[in-house]
């Protein structure tokens, strides 16, 4: 006996009482073969249903001969009292039917097709057979669709027989055999689909783009209805009247504001790289007054307490810039941060140099003859590394 699926004929039941025709045994579960159901196995981009039966969570679905519904343990009678996760049901109708509108008003403002659907636990997406689209292109498509759902038009269930014709106009052929359920929206979009689909578009609620992105010739439509998008636009909602109170401006204002702090940030961030670029120069000009000469090549080998590897790769450059110059610097804070330079008219390879001395406080080391970093762990030892790297120097 197969199993009836009710689902069909009312998508609304909530809860219902099934008879076990058959149990299937598993794996630490059972599976039960039911007279009928209101369970969707999932199908066509839309997931399963969830609930339970006899009070167990219903874990999956599965399709063979018969329509299996896995739980824990038997149940033990033959009767059970199976109850819908309604609130997962009725967001899969808002998303499935707002896609069917969605997809039909693509093909009437753009002519573009639906190629793909998929319906996530958090996102909804449709592929169209269109780039290029502009922020007009999804506003007409919006606008079309929404005016669908507020006209709380019917939405239709026709069945039709194998050979039995099926009346234009359809979006897209059937891609089954045997016979074809057609969702309709009367006048809108018919389609053929086994999913389930709100009585009315007005049940879907609004029908929002939230992002479009490119996909090879194709372009990924994100979108939200229904509960979903009233949830979205509640979380935008407060983000952007909480930043609207913090700079003291009206919602319509915030983008203008924004911009000024990215100006006043900009700037900022300039008048500081140009005073740390002079405070790096005298900097620089102080270490080189006590260096040691090696060679007619000023040499300045100095370990940091108070600054990251970033800022001693900064002054190393800038003294190496000076001319006849060797910088080995060293950042000290919960590890090593290393880095040597040297100037284009000395011919010491800091990569070599630094390789040969990183081993000493733990760590390694690469880079180019006129500059090279590197990192370690040991902290205590840092200071010998660079003396000996001096030595290193005053050796070739």
């Amino acid at each position: 006996m197969a199993t009836t699926r009710a689902y069909y004929d009312d998508p609304y039941c909530r809860e219902w009482t099934a008879r076990i025709v058959r149990r299937v045994p598993g794996d630490g579960r059972v599976g039960l073969v039911l007279d009928r159901t209101y369970f969707y196995p999932g199908g066509g981009g839309q997931p399963p249903d969830a609930g339970t039966i006899g009070g167990q969570r219903l874990l999956e679905m599965t399709e063979a001969d018969d329509l299996v519904h896995w739980v824990i343990e038997d149940p033990g009678a033959d009767a059970v009292q199976c109850a819908l996760d309604w609130q997962r049901r009725l967001d899969h109708m808002q998303q499935h039917t707002g896609q069917h509108i969605l997809s039909a008003a693509f093909e009437r403002v753009l002519d573009a097709d639906t190629v793909s659907f998929h319906l996530g636990e958090d996102v909804v997406s449709i592929d169209i057979s269109r780039i290029g689209l502009t922020d007009d292109d999804l506003r007409r498509v919006e606008q079309a669709a929404n005016d669908v759902v507020m006209r709380d038009i019917p939405v239709a269930i026709h069945y039709f027989e194998p050979g039995q014709p099926i009346p234009p106009p359809l979006r897209k052929p059937p891609a089954v055999e045997g016979t074809v359920r057609i969702v309709a929206v009367e006048g809108v979009d018919y389609s053929p689909c086994g999913g389930t689909h709100c009585a009315r578009t007005g049940e879907v609620g609004h029908i929002k783009i939230v992002r479009a992105e490119r996909r090879g010739q194709e372009t990924r439509i994100y979108f939200l209805c229904g509960w979903r998008a009233l949830e979205d636009y509640q979380r935008k909602h407060a983000i952007v009247s909480s930043m609207a109170a913090h700079f003291t401006v009206a919602d319509a204002e915030l983008p203008d504001a924004v911009g000024r702090l990215e100006d006043e940030a900009h700037a900022l961030r300039k008048a500081l790289e140009h005073t740390q670029a002079r405070l790096f120069e005298l900097e620089a000009a102080r270490l080189l007054e006590s260096a040691e000469s090696i060679g007619g090549v000023r040499v300045v080998a100095r370990v940091f307490d108070d600054r990251n590897g970033e800022a001693v790769k900064r002054l190393a450059l800038h003294l190496a810039a000076q001319g006849r110059c060797v910088a080995l610097l060293a950042s000290r804070t919960d590890r090593v941060q290393v880095a040597f330079a040297r100037s284009e008219d000395v011919r010491y390879d800091m990569a070599a140099l630094l390789r040969q001395v990183a081993p000493m406080f733990g760590g390694r080391g690469g880079g180019q003859p006129q500059i090279a970093q590197g990192g370690g762990t040991d902290t205590a030892r840092i200071e010998d590394a660079l003396r000996h790297a001096v030595n290193l120097l005053k050796e070739g």
